[in-house]
Parts: C-alpha cells; structure tokens; sequence
C-alpha cells in the first residue's frame, strides 16, 4: 500500500516582504494562527520562521519565536519545525538560535551553499512598505548562502547531538545531495532522515520536471529506503510539483514561504487555503495525509514532550 503523504506547511519564511501581500503573517499572533489553522487543514509539519513584529523582517530571536512557538504547541499536535535557515545575512549562530532555545523536535538544514538570487522580485513592485525591503532583495545580487561542511556539521552536533532533534535536509541542487550522503557516510546523521528538494530558486536548481525526475533517481541511488523525501517549489511551480511528488510516492510542502498564490493571478489569502487545496488534490489522487503521529513514527522524532517551549 502507498504511504500517506506527509504535508509540510511553511507559513512565512525569510524571503517574501510584507509589501508582496496583505496575507503574509507577520507578528507573533499572526504566525501563530497561520501555523494552528494550517495544522486543521491537514498539515502535519508546520516550518516556522520568525518575523519583527513591527517591521516584518526575518528575526532570528528566540525570545521572538517563543512568543508563537508555545501557543501553536497548545492548540495542534502538529510536529513543530524550526527553520535554521533564518534569514539571507544572518550568522550561522543566530540562524540556529531560535531552534535551540526551543530544543526543538525538528530544524531545517540547507545542505550547501549557493547564490540565492531574490533581487528579480523588485522588478515587480514599488510602493515598499519599509525601507528594508528593496535592500534586503537588492544585496542577493551579490550574496552566497553559506553553508559549508563545516557550518553543516556544528549544525548537526549543536542540535542534533546536543538536543535529539532530526533534520529537514533542503537540498536546492544535485550536489547539496552528495554533501548529504558525505555525512550520512560518515556516520554524522544516521536514518530514517527527511529531504526537501527545493526548486525554482534563482541560484538552485530550476524547476524543470526532468530535475525532479533525476534528484529523485539519485536520492534512490544514495540512500535506498533509508530515508523521506518531499518536495518544495517556488511561486507557479508550487502545486504542479507537490502533486507530482505525490505521484511518485513522496511527500510534499507548500506554504506562503514557497509561494504567496493559490492560483494564476490569485493571492493566497491563507496558508490553510493552500494546504485545502493540495489536501484535496492528494485525496483525489487515491492517497491519505499523513497525521502528525505517523509523521514522527516515520521520521523517528523525540516527540512534542521533549521541547523547552
């Protein structure tokens, strides 16, 4: 029998601006209510990032994140994952503070570094709600994402080793794939394991089919059934390539972090409107949703009792 799909919902992320849309969550509560009515749609993993209240910019604090970390723990039983990616420019120590503070059961990992080209999105707007935005796009020109082996590994053994949690590797290209199979050779993670390949980011690898069909042969090749895989793609891509992953037997993410539409032209006015209608789509397809309890049994995670929030 097929699995159930595993639906990871990111609600906000660090790379849209509160001017792209009036929907974005941006405070405390907003992102808490995002993530709880994401998790009643059919969300079983929910990927948090945290947000200045009063500006919208990504913020690494952890004194941020607790202020919606706790109140989605009390309301869902949904797996809480805490993004290390934080935001573009920040240090690798304050992108892993929030999830530390929190012990959390689950962080995100991006697996190599890359140029992360967002500056094609001021193209499209003009009327800036703060003055950081067309800043914060304009410097990915001349921006690498850094993530080196060595970054990698302190990741690993900070919150891996140090606090129990497991990983969401994010793989935005062929080789981000080989980094991780150096580690899992080297014992410095160890299965079952989650992979997220992400495409359609400007420096990572476009979101052509023929890519999707070709990192999951390799995924295959690398890690045979020790591992999960999902898929994620920016903007249009977003829908086509998560129902096509679940096609192939995988799982899937979608959220206002990878796309602020639900269709052509159309805002999302929710995150829970986007995990309805990829709900709905697998369902259609002859396929279950995962709940958050089959989630955690087969990413073998600690549990949501063992978090400091």
């Amino acid at each position: 029998m097929a699995k159930s799909v595993i639906i990871t919902c990111a609600p906000t992320g660090g790379i849209h601006t509160p001017t792209m849309s009036p929907h974005l969550p941006i405070t405390p509560s907003e992102i808490a209510t995002a993530a709880i009515e994401a998790a009643e749609a059919g969300a079983s993993i929910i990927h948090l990032h945290a947000r200045d209240p009063e500006t919208g910019k990504p913020d690494p604090r952890p004194e941020t994140f607790m202020q919606f970390l706790p109140v989605i723990k009390q309301s869902t039983d949904a797996v809480i994952n805490v993004s290390t990616g934080g935001g573009l420019g920040m240090t690798i120590e304050e992108r892993i503070a929030g999830a530390t503070a929190a012990s959390a059961e689950m962080a995100s990992m991006n697996m190599g570094s890359m140029n992360f080209g967002i500056f094609p999105m001021l193209q499209k707007y003009s009327n800036w709600q703060h003055e950081w935005e067309p800043a914060f796009l304009e410097m990915t020109k001349d921006f690498i994402f850094p993530n080196t082996f060595k970054s990698i590994e302190h990741v690993l053994k900070t919150l891996g080793d140090g606090h129990g949690t497991r990983f969401e590797f994010e793989c935005y290209d062929l080789g981000h794939l080989y980094n991780l199979a150096w580690f899992v050779d080297n014992g410095l993670v160890k299965p079952p394991f989650f992979i997220q390949m992400v495409f359609g980011i400007l420096g990572g690898v476009g979101a052509d089919l023929d890519n999707l069909m070709h990192m999951h042969t390799i995924a295959e090749r690398l890690f045979g059934d020790k591992y999960e895989w999902s898929v994620l793609a920016a903007g249009r891509h977003q829908m086509p390539f998560a129902t096509q992953s679940a096609m192939l037997g995988g799982n899937l993410r979608v959220g206002l972090e990878d796309s602020l539409y639900i269709g052509p032209g159309e805002l999302a006015k929710s995150n829970a409107d986007q995990v309805r209608k990829i709900r709905e789509i697998v369902e259609n397809l002859g396929l279950s949703v995962a709940t958050p309890t089959e989630a955690r049994e087969r990413l073998a995670l600690k549990g949501g009792d063992r978090v400091a929030f």
